[in-house]
């Protein structure tokens, strides 16, 4: 918009000369709008036949929602959180009436479609030389149960090399959750101490090395730095050392880092090593600082085995930044109506946090591959996973 003034001077009476602008922005927001889109298929006959042109694929069929109405829907609930009887009453608003309940449904819909691609995101992630995994509890209805009980979301973290975020939903917090997802990987698990996976770096059969998580292994430590200053301070000290080293090798090659760590991580870890060796007959063994020592000292190997490959890191944050993603959404839509909706949860959670881990829109790429996903190549579909993933042409 350009403001025009006074075209000379009331002081001198000679013209105004341009030179030069202010240029100065504000935003405005545009509500969203609803657009429907009608497809008109034209019938042709002739003394022997009737034939209908074809309407272009839709990602449900025999249904009324588009592409991008259903990336709204899973984006709104997914990546931003917001439950479905809340999104009812934003598309009411819009005078649009969408029930809850349909667009579970289509919630369930997209993942099956999905589902293809999510096999493949799994193949992809297998590849990576080093896995991150956690876990968090969400609550799910159980008709048969008078209250809500708890299932398990496990986000699997691809290395750098394979950007791929894979969740998993299961019923119990059991071992053969994590035992049936992994069958088949070969390679470094990144994980905190759950005793679950122990069984799985003992079967030499089963080609799986553990790696520790020194954020883990800090916050016992922060925890019992209120009752025992004097022993858990120098503890930390040293690890904020060795996390000061991390911060300097961050930038070189994994070969660089590796011996970096040799030269500068290794004495810091042996000098706590040391340390605690030291004080563990001081600290009793069910206090917070006993605690603190004993899970250092029992997962030494683990924890220290970064130092010997520049390929992995010193914690598993990236991963538990995974999840705080669910522990966000959970305090919206509180519980999964059945362990069916876990699975479709774990789906379109894949993919949205992997869009949002390679810096895509997880909106744009959701409109565009749903709505070709059907007609797409089974053995191009490595192409649609976010991280290989181009539009498609207008």
């Amino acid at each position: 918009m350009i403001w025009k003034r006074r075209k000379n001077s009331a002081a001198c009476q000679q013209d105004l000369r341009p030179i030069g602008e202010e240029t100065s922005e504000r935003y405005e927001y545009i509500p969203a709008q609803r657009t429907v889109i009608e497809d008109v298929c034209k019938k042709y006959a002739c003394a022997c036949t009737v034939r209908t042109a074809t309407k272009p694929p839709q990602p449900i069929e025999k249904s009324t929602a588009g592409a991008s109405l259903l990336a709204q829907v899973i984006v709104a609930k997914t990546a931003d959180h917001l439950p479905l009887h809340r999104q009812e009453k934003i598309f009411a608003r819009h005078g649009v009436e969408i029930s809850r309940k349909t667009m579970g449904g289509w919630l369930a819909q997209c993942s099956d479609l999905l589902q293809p691609l999510y096999r493949k995101a799994k193949e992809v992630l297998f590849q990576s030389q080093v896995i991150g995994t956690d876990d968090t509890g969400v609550k799910v209805l159980d008709l048969q149960l008078p209250f809500a009980r708890t299932g398990r979301l496990w986000p699997y973290y691809g290395d750098p090399k394979h950007p791929v975020i894979v969740y998993d939903y299961t019923a119990t917090r059991e071992r053969a959750g994590p035992e049936k997802f992994l069958e088949g990987y070969r390679g470094y698990l990144q994980a905190d101490a759950y005793r679950g996976y122990d069984a799985f770096f003992k079967d030499p059969a089963r080609g799986l090395i553990e790696v520790g998580c020194w954020a883990h292994a800090r916050r016992y430590y922060y925890k019992a730095l209120p009752s025992d200053q004097t022993r858990m301070g120098p503890a930390l000290l040293l690890i904020a050392q060795l996390y000061r080293v991390e911060k300097r090798a961050r930038p070189l090659t994994a070969e660089e880092r590796g011996e970096v760590r040799q030269l500068q991580a290794q004495p810091i870890l042996d000098k706590l090593h040391n340390y605690l060796l030291e004080i563990e007959a001081e600290v009793l063994p069910k206090s917070p600082e006993g605690r603190a020592v004993r899970y250092t000292l029992n997962n030494w190997t683990a924890l220290t085995r970064y130092c010997k490959d520049g390929n992995l890191e010193i914690d598993n944050n990236a991963t538990e930044r995974a999840i705080r993603g669910i522990a966000v959404g959970r305090n919206n839509w509180v519980f999964l109506g059945s362990d069916q909706g876990g699975k479709t949860a774990a789906v379109l959670r894949s993919f949205v946090a992997t869009c949002q881990r390679v810096g895509l829109d997880p909106f744009l790429w959701l409109q565009d591959v749903l709505s070709r996903i059907a007609a797409h190549p089974i053995t191009r579909l490595a192409e649609l996973l976010p991280h290989n993933w181009t539009p498609a042409p207008a």
